[in-house]
């Protein structure tokens, strides 16, 4: 383990900080405040849109800086005000959607859109076509024509074939992306994301710690999926669960307990006692 206290403590959400129940047990949120009264900041690195924060802050008791879906939005949870986003334009869109679908006939797309605040009226959050199967709960979907889901900037745009895995998916794909965005999966239930060129969590960390006035020389992250790689491999200590993918545990420097077994809590008890 890394011998340093680390300067930035930064964690995934779903599979990692919560349990299965979608909880922040007692002794996460106990480690978590440990950190933050020691005056380092602590701060979320997650799929998850800014709209999906408030269980976590509720959770916690306490409301950090939130690196959201896959690092395209900085978002402010204390204020409710989004700082930053890097989007896909439409012209982006409208060139994934013919790759999508002739790589992966049959797919369904979704798009994540972002305005001023995690639940800006003026902006439908959450567009989907015709036909598109969720991969988990989600009851704020918009169904909109193909060519209206993909007519306005995205933060990040789903494509989800139900039955496929993930990763055949992703390497379909990947090929005819040549490097002009980029791709993750947080599951392995059929579907893929992608972002922008060049935004992972490990950008938006970047632009966190920029954010904050602190260095990721000495960051501590911690993941359990593939979209999670990024920052695991940029941490000076990354960590990942016992309950990972089998590539981030590869990608991290040490792997706790499960999401379940309070792994989070573990790592960090060890520097804030």
């Amino acid at each position: 383990m890394s011998p340093q206290r680390p300067d930035l403590v930064a964690s995934d959400v779903d599979g990692t900080l919560i349990d299965d129940t979608e909880r922040v047990s007692a002794r996460t949120r106990a480690a978590v405040h440990a950190v933050v009264d020691s005056g380092t900041p602590f701060v979320l690195a997650t799929g998850r849109p800014p709209r999906w924060i408030a269980p976590v802050v509720e959770g916690l008791q306490y409301a950090p800086l939130a690196v959201c879906a896959n690092g395209a939005v900085l978002y402010d949870s204390a204020s409710d005000r989004v700082l930053s986003a890097a989007v896909l334009v439409p012209d982006e869109l409208a060139w994934l959607e013919e790759v999508a679908s002739t790589v992966l006939p049959g797919c369904g797309l979704a798009a994540e859109r972002i305005g001023e605040s995690a639940h800006d009226a003026a902006t439908p959050q959450f567009v989907s076509s015709p036909g598109y199967e969720h991969a988990w709960l989600n009851p704020e979907t918009t169904e909109l024509a193909t060519h209206d889901v993909i007519a306005e900037p995205a933060i990040k745009l789903l494509i989800r074939l139900p039955g496929a895995s993930s990763r055949d998916m992703a390497e379909a794909l990947l090929p005819k992306l040549h490097g002009l965005v980029d791709l993750t999966y947080s599951t392995e239930n059929g579907l893929i994301e992608i972002s922008a060129a060049g935004v992972t969590k490990a950008s938006g960390l970047r632009e966190a710690a920029r954010h904050l006035g602190v260095s990721v020389e000495r960051l501590a992250a911690f993941g359990d999926m593939p979209n999670d790689i990024p920052m695991l491999s940029l941490a000076r200590h990354g960590v990942a669960m016992e309950n990972a993918h089998p590539d981030a545990k590869t990608a991290a420097d040490e792997v706790t307990a499960t999401n379940v077994e309070d792994g989070v809590a573990r790592v960090l008890e060890r520097w804030w006692q």
